[in-house]
């Protein structure tokens, strides 16, 4: 069997077919009024090849190759545009709608200044576009976009196998994304509810185009988000025939299906499975998780002047222990006692209406969005015990949201207007060790929280189009308290410009106001009394955003920055019980984020620099990217302390560069700083009461991240051959996360002494558990290998 798998190996690598026989379609539109650009050219950037849009906007390019390319497309009157990168093959024909925007210039010829590094007019600063190339291709990550945008400037990482969004030194916590045009509070299977990290990604790569990514200066239509916000572009079912795409991935299987309905329906549509627990299992890990999840787009092109975009996507999750594993060693025993069962689901369904008028659009998005989430715990999983920790929470969130984008005088505007009902139910039942004693805490809530929100943005380009400038104000507002029901309290400007200091040579700058809702896990805590503890309290968690950038550029293809930013917060929450800024909160397999008492009088800081050289060929790529950055917040006694992603110094460098027959190599080395991080307070943990109640060690609070670990440093590689054959395509990668088998320390694991027959040891007239150190290595080579089929 293994000579048979062996010689197919050996025939599909010496296989090279590369017949030229992909085709491109696509229409060109103002993006003002989604009318048709005739006679427009459109070029395959690096070639010769190209071809005009007819009366209606619509192209053809015959004869290409297959692989990634770009086209620009020029017009008279118009800004040139690059497009991002677009996946051609001999099987299936891509369709891809470009939007020219109108030109202040008065111009009689076409003028070339198309910009692959091009950025939005209302954030010329601290945001970056990432193609699906780079997704696809990116060493390490698995055609995940979490891990992915971990290669670009000011984007932190841990060891740990999570994908914690951690931006600029702010929590995972404070970022929000949207999925054309619709926000979906959930990014991650397993998420940590009341932040954003987890294991896997919840969004398939199949469907992205390509991502937005902002860390910082937000578009005032953009909202709820401190740090960043990821923003992605869904590719469009294909409009010629139904295609399919089987994938087995490093930890799933995928199918994907899109297609045609009629001439102006078009939708795409996936499922995934995870195997994890099988392997897991094998591997005789303590826990095996499952994930499966569904996305779906759908687009409905009425007429030029109304199209309509239905978007859903969830998932399911179940992580149980494995309680098979025969004599456990003492990491295993460890992960065992501390790690609760937990079961999650989420959904988001999202419709967005667009009309355009002669000189704008109107754009209304209906949404709602759900997730469930449900931990518990047994004491040593004894299940002849009650539970130590019971929990189940549900967060449902109903949306409308209006936008007027229009351009009159060169000036571009946009006006928004959205309205929220949010309900939010939360069961809990836990055991707490607090001031020497055992408290029961007990509690429901039933919360329901009326919002709104206004924004209004302007944008103009002066001085010959050598000065960028973009004014935005927004407001939101909630029902929870009266502070929060103001929206004086919660009003954010912003401002934003971009100079020509050269032919290649810009100064961008960004100031703005910023805040956030605290999570529902925050708001709806209660004590026995029933009573909601931080209603009388609660604010929008605040900060205020300082830009500054040089920006150069070589050539139309390498670009250099230097870029600093300083985030100043306040109104942070700082926890009542621990003394600790929920700032650290958010990376932790085991609890919600945010569900205890809090006041709003924490400050912050997170101040830096970045540097980015970014080039970007036909045929090779590198992103180069190091942050300097120190992260800082109050604790209850209002002294400044690191928090928890102050790593101090990121360094990623990630290239890949194309051979011939459709080989690529890519390698990504990323060096994180050293993290802060909290002793044990080992007389507490000793305690038998407080250990059983928790079922792992406490942390010592007093020394709140205290201590730091050894800087953290990894290699991946990445090896793809595509195969693109007349009706079927096979693209085949080898991936190797930690290439050097980089060994990673950290926090010991404590656990309990046993004696000779299984009990645990105790001390001081059997009050307490005899306590050692196990210590905690991580890291080994991973090698996966990944198949996609398409036809």
């Amino acid at each position: 069997m293994n000579k048979y798998i062996l010689t197919i190996i050996s025939i599909l690598l010496s296989y090279n077919l590369v017949a030229q026989n992909a085709i491109l379609k696509g229409k060109i539109t103002d993006v003002s009024n989604n009318q048709p650009v005739p006679f427009a050219n459109v070029i395959v950037v690096g070639t010769q090849i190209g071809s005009t849009s007819d009366f209606d906007g619509n192209f053809i390019i015959t004869g290409l190759n297959p692989g990634y390319v770009k086209l620009q497309i020029s017009f008279i009157g118009y800004k040139t545009k690059i497009s991002s990168d677009i996946l051609l093959s001999n099987d299936k024909i891509p369709f891809i709608e470009i939007n020219l925007e109108p030109t202040d210039e008065i111009i009689s010829e076409v003028v070339v200044k198309a910009d692959p590094f091009e950025k939005k007019q209302e954030s010329p600063i601290a945001m970056q576009s990432i193609g699906i190339k780079e997704i696809e291709g990116n060493p390490g990550s698995n055609r995940d976009i979490s891990r992915v945008i971990q290669s670009f400037p000011g984007v932190g990482s841990t060891p740990a196998f999570r994908n914690d969004v951690i931006i600029r030194g702010g929590g995972p916590s404070e970022n929000r994304f949207f999925l054309d045009g619709v926000e979906i509070p959930v990014l991650n299977h397993f998420s940590t509810q009341g932040a954003s990290g987890g294991p896997v990604g919840i969004i398939n790569a199949d469907f992205i185009q390509n991502v937005d990514f902002y860390s910082g200066s937000f578009p005032a239509n953009k909202y709820n988000a401190l740090s960043g916000i990821l923003d992605f572009r869904q590719k469009e079912g294909n409009k010629d025939k139904t295609s399919y795409q089987a994938t087995l991935g490093a930890s799933e299987t995928a199918f994907t299906i899109d297609g045609p309905i009629g001439e102006k329906i078009s939708y795409i549509f996936s499922v995934r499975k995870s195997y994890l627990q099988f392997l897991f299992e094998a591997l005789e890990l303590p826990f095996l998780p499952t994930f499966n999840d569904y996305q779906l787009k759908l687009k409905y092109n009425i007429d030029n002047k109304n199209q309509i975009t239905v978007i859903s996507i969830g998932s399911l999750d179940f992580l149980k222990l494995n309680d098979n594993i025969k004599n456990p060693d003492a990491s295993q025993e460890y992960i065992l006692s501390q790690i609760p069962v937990n079961n999650q689901w989420s959904y988001t369904f999202g419709t967005v209406y667009k009309h355009f008028t002669e000189n704008g659009f109107h754009t209304f998005v209906l949404s709602r969005n759900m997730l469930n989430n449900q931990f518990y715990k047994y004491p040593d999983n004894n299940e002849n015990l009650d539970k130590s920790f019971d929990y189940l929470s549900t967060e449902a969130e109903n949306k409308l949201r209006y936008e007027y984008t229009t351009l009159k005088n060169g000036v571009k505007y946009n006006f928004g207007l959205n309205l929220e009902y949010a309900k939010y139910y939360n069961s809990t039942s836990q055991q707490v060790f607090y001031n020497e004693a055992i408290i029961n805490l007990n509690y429901k809530t039933n919360l329901d929280i009326f919002k709104y929100g206004l924004s209004a943005q302007a944008s103009k380009t002066v001085f010959n189009e050598n000065l960028l400038m973009s004014f935005g104000i927004r407001t939101d507002a909630n029902n929870y308290n009266d502070n929060m029901n103001n929206p004086v309290n919660q009003l954010s400007p912003r401002f934003s410009l971009s100079y020509s200091l050269a032919k290649n040579t810009l100064l961008n700058a960004g100031i703005g106001r910023f805040f956030q809702q605290a999570a529902y896990t925050t708001l709806g805590f209660r004590d026995n009394s029933e009573i909601l503890i931080n209603q009388e309290n609660a604010k929008y968690i605040g900060a205020n955003h300082y830009n500054l950038s040089l920006e150069h550029r070589l050539s139309k293809s390498i670009i250099l920055s230097l870029e600093g930013f300083y985030k100043d917060y306040f109104q942070y929450p700082i926890d009542l019980t621990t003394g600790a800024s929920l700032a650290n909160q958010g990376a932790d397999y085991s609890s919600v984020a945010g569900a205890t008492e809090v006041d709003f009088y924490g400050t912050g800081k997170a101040v830096g620099f970045e540097f980015l050289n970014r080039i970007n060929y036909n045929k090779f790529t590198l992103l180069a990217s190091y942050t300097y950055v120190r992260s800082q917040f109050t604790d209850i006694n209002n002294k400044l302390i690191s928090s928890a992603w102050d790593s101090k110094h990121l360094l990623t460098i990630t290239g890949s560069q194309e051979f011939k027959n459709n080989w690529r190599v890519g390698f990504k080395w990323r060096f994180v700083g050293g993290l802060p991080y909290t002793p044990y307070d080992l007389e507490t943990s000793a305690n038998i009461q407080a250990w059983n109640a928790k079922g792992q060690a406490y942390l010592d609070y007093n020394n709140l991240n205290s201590l730091r670990f050894n800087a953290f440093h990894q290699l991946d590689i990445r090896i793809d051959k595509n195969y693109f054959f007349n009706k079927w395509s096979l693209m085949l990668y080898i991936d190797i996360q930690n290439a050097y088998n980089f060994k990673n320390t950290g926090q010991d694991y404590i656990v309990r002494e046993k004696n000779a027959d299984g009990t645990y040891q105790t001390t001081n007239n059997n009050t307490e558990y005899v306590l050692k150190a196990v210590e905690n290595k991580s890291g080994t080579v991973l090698p996966t290998i990944g198949i996609m089929v398409k036809f």
